[in-house]
């Protein structure tokens, strides 16, 4: 009985040296593909999603990183009707300094319910990891390299957007390859569109270097493993815009035909698997617009001998939201998906972008969403318009609305700011009278919360290649 007991202590001893060492190893390997199936295997989590563990209670907040800069967040006596509600993602850290994030215990339903909804949530601090980092990424416009030109702060890197209903997975970059194989991904629009594609670019380029193809008339970036093209088209307005004498409006104005949409883009349609469509903020620059022929109003110009103005640069918008996306839906050799990312909201606080407004300081996200009418304004035009669109939908293609607007409104924190550029003789604080140094608050710093867009972008084509619903 003795030597079987001894036996058993000795087989028990062994298996527990064995896991001992298996963990130690994968300790010591923190980047090694060995470590990251161990470290899920053993807290149960999949092997392609970082796991995160929330904290909902105060107390926990002692383990949590950097408590008492964020505890104002879940202070109830500060919120108001309407606040966000700010989570903290706990983790420990090992002898060598490698994050170890806890599992999940929040029994998140999976994130491909149909009946999800991945726009309605919270901001999460979560410090497990960016998607990459901008020494990583070769082709981050330097406007929006807030790193890169000494932005001293880095908590805004740090928050991910957790929906209510459902669990939303850190950007796979080979499964959306996989997802896209063989296909073209258009983003189509103005400087914000730029925005999102050098984003996606910088995750994809983390598991694989694409190849430049792009000429004058659009970006092109080429992903050999899979035959997957990620292109970029300028288009402002996403109708057709001309710059000649047009009745009483001179040479030099913008005349911008609502009806009409841009061919700079319409032309390669059909060449397209995926289309992304940004714009909106165009509306607010000196311009003219024509209905039918006819010039029916103005943004930053109007002559008084023109008469009242018909239509504005709100209701223009909507109607080009609408003349696009009907163009879209009704082409013949167009089967695609049509995605609308809803208007990026601008957080110039203290007036506009040319007038002195300024987000200068914000290192966090808003506790209360930041209303502004013109983002509102816009936003409900732009969904008026596409549900106009909707309705006239003919064809195969299919239309869908990436719906970001309310939810950014909370990251006034996630712009370029002063930080706009890598000289060291910047201005990046307030005169002595109190006057803003000259910022960006429009664009998003890379890496940044304009990552998001892209977990949304994924998760939306996964839905409808893998048959999801939407």
């Amino acid at each position: 009985m003795v030597a079987v007991l001894r036996s058993l202590f000795t087989i028990i001893v062994s298996v527990g040296g064995l896991a001992l060492c298996l963990i130690i190893l994968s300790l010591a390997l923190p980047s090694s593909p060995f470590r990251s199936s161990l470290h899920g295997y053993l807290l149960g989590v999949d092997s392609w999603r970082k796991p995160g563990y929330l904290v909902t209670n105060l107390s926990e907040l002692q383990t949590a990183p950097q408590d008492e800069i964020f505890k104002e967040h879940l202070s109830e006596s500060s919120k108001e009707p309407g606040d966000s509600e700010v989570v903290f993602a706990d983790r420990t850290v090992d002898p060598n300094g490698a994050d170890i994030s806890l599992p999940a215990s929040n029994n998140t339903p999976a994130v491909d319910q149909r009946s999800c909804n991945l726009y309605h949530g919270k901001w999460v601090y979560d410090p497990s990891g960016l998607l990459y980092t901008n020494n990583t990424c070769p082709i981050i416009t330097q406007t929006q390299n807030c790193q890169g030109n000494g932005r001293p702060d880095k908590e805004y890197e740090r928050w991910r957007w957790k929906p209510e209903e459902c669990g939303l997975p850190y950007f796979d970059a080979r499964k959306f390859l996989e997802l896209m194989k063989g296909k073209t991904l258009a983003f189509v629009g103005d400087s914000v569109a730029r925005n999102q594609m050098e984003s996606l670019i910088c995750i994809l380029w983390q598991v694989e270097a694409p190849k430049n193809r792009g000429n004058r008339r659009m970006q092109k970036w080429y992903f050999r493993s899979t035959s997957t093209s990620i292109i970029r088209i300028w288009s402002s307005w996403l109708v057709h815009r001309t710059s000649d004498p047009l009745h009483f409006a001179p040479e030099g104005i913008d005349k911008v035909h609502l009806d009409v949409p841009d061919e700079t883009f319409m032309e390669f349609l059909p060449n397209f698997d995926v289309v992304v469509l940004s714009s909106g903020h165009w509306f607010a620059k000196k311009s003219a617009y024509i209905l039918n022929g006819s010039i029916l109003g103005g943004q930053l110009w109007w002559p008084k001998k023109a008469g009242k103005m018909q239509i504005n640069n709100i209701k223009a918008f909507g109607v080009s939201v609408e003349t696009c996306l009907t163009a879209i839906a009704n082409h013949p050799k167009f089967t695609g998906l049509a995605i609308v990312r809803s208007y990026s909201p601008d957080h110039y606080e203290g007036g506009a972008w040319n007038t002195g407004g300024s987000c200068t300081g914000k290192d966090r996200p808003a506790t209360k969403l930041l209303k502004n009418g013109f983002t509102d304004t816009m936003y409900k035009k732009q969904v008026t318009g596409f549900q106009r669109a909707v309705k006239k939908l003919g064809g195969g293609s299919r239309l869908r609305f990436m719906d970001i607007t309310k939810s950014f409104g909370y990251r006034h924190d996630g712009h370029p700011g002063p930080y706009r550029s890598p000289d060291p003789n910047k201005v990046t604080r307030r005169g002595p009278n109190g006057e803003p140094p000259p910022q960006d608050c429009l664009h998003w710093c890379m890496p940044g919360p304009i990552d998001t867009w892209n977990e949304f972008l994924l998760e939306i084509i996964r839905r409808e290649y893998e048959g999801a619903g939407s």
